[in-house]
């Protein structure tokens, strides 16, 4: 059995690290010993997994294919062996993905003090607006809003947020106010990620597809066109509470705002019983909610 294994964390170690000193230091074994490990792994293959120059290494096609698996494997394989010791620390990789704005401002930190607390624990934080597959890719945990339909993952709520629409002072004394949702086809609108805007009419969902000529995927983005008077947006609290708080921006509508947005943990289900992923849930449930509900209106 544990021939099958020999070289396996050694080929991961360095392919990560992009050196064969770099990876012996992450194993805490010496160059030496992780170079004769994936030497005899090469021979066992017959093949050969890295190209080795007195400066570098770098993976070969066939390292680069198998490499994803290995280290899937030995993820697995730990991840196994935590759970049959029971010690209840977080430790191995936490692979875990979130929206960037959200993630940069409010998860990354709650994740930092973790991985401070648990000195066992490496976090691999993917900041990106796409839609991971969370099983195809092998990650622990995601930070996602709205509906889910994934029969395959497991969701808990662990907070929710506010949106809020908005434009400028310069810009409403120049267009005037609208009055209700059906009003905002003759108003510029500022679109970002979402491609509808969210309204509650006596008490029924509606969605609105909103037309103007600025759209951008950025947040940010979008707020500074709102402040710099250039139509009416719709974003969630976190990017405008300080720009109605000093006036740059107005609250508009809000007899329809919609009602909160959940935002849920989501992960695989074969992943629930991990220490690692628990801890975070049980983080993310109680500091993040109260980090996105300071509201100051």
């Amino acid at each position: 059995m544990r021939l099958k294994w020999d070289g396996i964390d050694e080929f991961v170690a360095v392919a990560m690290a992009g050196s064969f000193i770099g990876g012996a230091e992450n194993l805490g074994v010496s160059t030496s010993q992780v170079s004769r490990a994936i030497a005899r792994l090469e021979e066992r293959l017959d093949t050969q997994l890295f190209y080795r120059t007195t400066r570098k290494v770098a993976l070969t096609d066939t390292g680069r294919g198998l490499v994803e698996r290995c280290r899937e494997l030995t993820r697995q394989r730990d991840e196994a062996l935590d759970l049959v010791a029971g010690s209840g620390e977080p430790q191995g990789e936490l692979r875990l993905t979130c929206s960037t704005a959200l993630g940069a401002r409010f998860v990354a930190p709650i994740v930092a003090r973790m991985a401070r607390q648990y000195p066992k624990l490496s976090v691999n934080l993917e900041l990106s607006n796409r839609i991971v597959d969370l099983v195809a890719e092998g990650f622990d945990l995601a930070i996602r809003t709205g509906n889910l339909n994934d029969s395959r993952l497991i969701a808990t709520r662990i907070a929710s947020r506010r949106l809020y629409l908005c434009a400028s002072p310069d810009y409403l004394e120049r267009a005037g106010r609208p009055r209700a949702v059906e009003e905002l086809i003759h108003f510029e609108c500022l679109m970002g990620a979402a491609s509808t805007w969210q309204f509650e009419i006596d008490g029924v969902s509606r969605p609105l597809r909103p037309n103007g000529r600025w759209r951008c995927n950025n947040g940010d983005a979008v707020l500074e066109a709102a402040t710099l008077g250039m139509g009416i947006c719709q974003l969630p609290e976190f990017y405008v509470l300080p720009r109605l708080a000093d006036g740059s921006l107005e609250p508009l509508l809000d007899a329809y705002r919609p009602k909160d947005e959940p935002i849920w943990a989501v992960y695989p289900q074969r992943r629930h019983l991990l220490p690692k992923v628990q801890n975070l849930v049980d983080r993310l449930r109680t500091e993040l909610g109260p980090a996105l509900s300071h509201r100051i209106l």
